[in-house]
């Protein structure tokens, strides 16, 4: 079947970004892809937590989430929303950065929390606390449709490989990678951590991006680091859309995990052990 990545710029104001990214599902759809994936963060790049309190909304109200919902059942298309951030009711005012699963019909097939917090300060002047405005979920997904078992994560989860041996594990054949990637971090381990994720799974990878410097409005901006990929089950990088912004179309052969895992059942060949 053929799919697509869209690796998006989007600015801090959700009600401009949205019509980008509905014309560029749009443009997937009209070119046969069957399965859409959007970044991390779809709807609202932004440092500023009082910013996002000003535009950010709950999931019932979510403006994003209710079009891209519309145009998959218009297009007939799966639709993996990267995440969105959205409000929430929790006490503590922290945000969810919740990826959404949307089946052919506009319905709402799975959605994932994203469980692991980016609280890295990865030199003098770029830190990051996300636990500061989000809170972490608690639980893995996999979602099962007609064309293949999905296991949902988000950005900085690709570090964490017992997550993916678990959704693996599970049943999975396609691990989803949404992300918003910081320059200097991407320029070191992108590459090297998808790769890695794949090859110990079996699974494809897809892991669409924002890219690139995003629009803000009366406080500081972000890059992000761009480079989709499309990783398949040995390891091997089949898409890379480099920075610029757009539809990526692939090829998903599914044959291509079978193959994997009966060359190198590492899943079957774990042992447990003792802690050190």
């Amino acid at each position: 079947m053929k799919a697509a990545l869209l690796q998006l710029n989007v600015s801090d104001d959700p009600v401009a970004n949205l019509p980008v990214t509905v014309q560029l599902v749009r443009d997937a759809a009209a070119q046969g892809a069957q399965f859409i994936l959007t970044p991390e963060v779809t709807n609202c790049v932004s440092t500023s937590r009082e910013h996002q309190k000003s535009v950010l909304q709950l999931e019932a109200d979510d403006i994003t989430l209710a079009a891209l919902r519309q145009v998959a059942s218009d297009t007939d298309i799966w639709l993996l929303i990267g995440s969105l951030a959205l409000k929430t009711v929790d006490a503590d005012g922290r945000f969810a950065n919740r990826s959404f699963l949307i089946a052919p019909d506009g319905s709402i097939a799975a959605r994932y929390d994203k469980i692991h917090m980016f609280d890295v300060q990865i030199n003098e002047t770029e830190t990051y606390r996300e636990s500061a405005g989000y809170r972490p979920g608690t639980q893995a997904v996999m979602a099962q449709t007609p064309f293949a078992n999905i296991g949902l994560s988000i950005c900085y989860d690709m570090r964490f490989p017992l997550l993916y041996q678990a959704l693996a594990s599970a049943g999975a054949q396609i691990l989803t990678a949404p992300a918003a990637f910081s320059p200097v971090t991407g320029a070191a381990h992108w590459h090297a951590l998808l790769r890695a994720r794949a090859i110990e799974t079996g699974c494809f990878v897809l892991a669409p991006a924002q890219t690139g410097t995003h629009a803000s409005t009366n406080h500081k901006t972000r890059d992000t680091y761009g480079h989709s990929l499309v990783v398949d089950p040995w390891g091997e990088v089949i898409l890379d859309a480099k920075t610029d912004t757009g539809v990526y179309i692939f090829d998903l052969n599914m044959e291509k995990g079978v193959a994997a895992r009966q060359k190198v059942p590492s899943l079957a060949n774990r042992r447990r052990f003792s802690d050190p």
